[in-house]
């Protein structure tokens, strides 16, 4: 699916945009997980006051399906069914010479386990699961953009694309349930 959801620049996060450099590019999955109770899964890393969509970066030999259904069952403990594509959506960080592009998906988790399997840099953070519906998860990323916190892996600027992009996400899946 060649859907584009959004382009998040510089100047969407505070920052000035500036020319890209043969930037650096990352390929990664990420998207919305619901349970059987329609509520959708929300990585909260409590340390740094960030409230985040499961996903990360696709792994040699991965595509980016397999990348979202091993992200999402490290960061929740789900099993999902009926994984589909819905868009993509890039990241232009011209202050770091950065570009992200990410393929977005929905899934349905229909099995849980309560063992996460996180990266010591999660767990360092605080990373927590947590089930909101799609207006409240909304409205705590809106409310955690001014108050987030940088650690050691990334700063506030980074943060700021992340929880950005995951609003962008949310937005566009709300405002287009009905036809995806």
């Amino acid at each position: 699916m060649d859907n584009l959801i959004a382009i998040i620049k510089d100047s969407d996060i505070g920052y000035e945009n500036i020319p890209f450099n043969n930037p650096i590019i990352r390929y990664a999955s990420r998207g919305i997980v619901y349970n059987k109770e329609n509520k959708i899964a929300i990585f909260n890393k409590v340390n740094k006051n960030e409230f985040k969509l499961p996903g990360g970066g696709v792994e040699n030999g991965e595509s980016f399906k397999e990348a979202f259904i091993r992200e999402v069952k490290e960061e929740t403990g789900c099993i999902l069914s009926s994984v589909r594509e819905i868009g993509y959506i890039e990241e232009h960080k011209s202050q770091s010479n950065f570009k992200q592009i990410s393929k977005v998906f929905i899934g349905e988790c229909s099995k849980q386990n309560n063992f996460l399997n996180l990266t010591e840099k999660e767990k360092e953070e605080g990373g927590t699961l947590l089930w909101m519906d799609i207006d409240k998860a909304l409205e705590t990323m809106k409310n955690s953009f001014d108050n987030l916190i940088g650690s050691k892996y990334e700063n506030i600027y980074i943060t700021k694309f992340i929880v950005t992009r995951d609003i962008k996400i949310l937005e566009y899946y709300k405002n287009n349930k009905k036809s995806i």
